[in-house]
């Protein structure tokens, strides 16, 4: 194991962390905004990881993962929500659902500007030797809150794909969304061990490099 594989999984995890904490906290802050104060009252309503990090999914399966090579499993700890103080229900299920999705999204978005600042002020990869590790860091956390965004659209419950499905779909839907989410860890993996999560993956990643870097070196991932 090298020092550039140690610094690479530091970079990975730290990262992954902050991904996690913010998309977390964005759950927390919108139900609190619609009236739900219950993630307020146990201290989620922060972007302090502590707050959020499961040791087994957000540390010890991230890390088997990264260094064996299988399919990275992780998350950080649920948020509680109480729907019965919800404003409006419908309406605050799909945007407390939404909010983490957008979370990511809005780091991606800020990574990748940095990025392109990088590459406006460097005319060649090369160039990058001294801001190595900051390179390698925004690089990581472009594709890996594209990753989360996208994995977490997946409308298969419980990811937040299948808590916004069930806020646009009408309620006759509910009775067969209820009974997908006993099965839906069973999908998941199912899905992620045969590889279609990783085919989507190979399909939206090119396709976000493309759209975040176009006009740049990096539009080709």
């Amino acid at each position: 194991m090298g020092n550039l594989d140690i610094g690479q999984f530091i970079l990975f995890m730290v990262a992954l962390v902050l991904s996690l904490s913010v998309h977390e906290f964005g759950h927390a802050w919108v139900s609190l905004k619609f009236g739900d104060d219950l993630a307020y009252s146990r201290g989620r309503v922060t972007l302090n990881p502590m707050a959020h990090v499961d040791p087994i999914g957000t540390l010890l399966f991230p890390a088997i993962g990264f260094f064996t090579g299988a399919p990275l499993l992780g998350w950080a700890k649920p948020v509680p929500v109480n729907p019965l103080r919800w404003k409006n229900k419908r309406v605050a299920n799909f945007w407390v659902s939404s909010a983490g999705i957008i979370g990511n999204l809005l780091i991606a978005t800020a990574a990748a500007l940095a990025l392109r600042i990088f590459v406006g002020n460097f005319n060649t990869m090369s160039s990058f030797e001294v801001s190595d590790g900051i390179w390698t860091f925004l690089n990581i956390l472009f594709r890996l809150n594209i990753g989360l965004a996208v994995f977490n659209l997946l409308p298969v419950p419980p990811l937040d794909g299948g808590a916004i499905l069930g806020s646009i779909l009408p309620d006759t839907f509910e009775d067969a969304l209820q009974s997908l989410s006993q099965y839906g860890f069973i999908i998941l993996y199912i899905a992620l061990f045969t590889g279609v999560i990783r085919g989507i993956f190979n399909f939206v990643m090119p396709l976000a490099y493309s759209i975040f870097f176009w006009g740049t070196p990096l539009a080709n991932g």
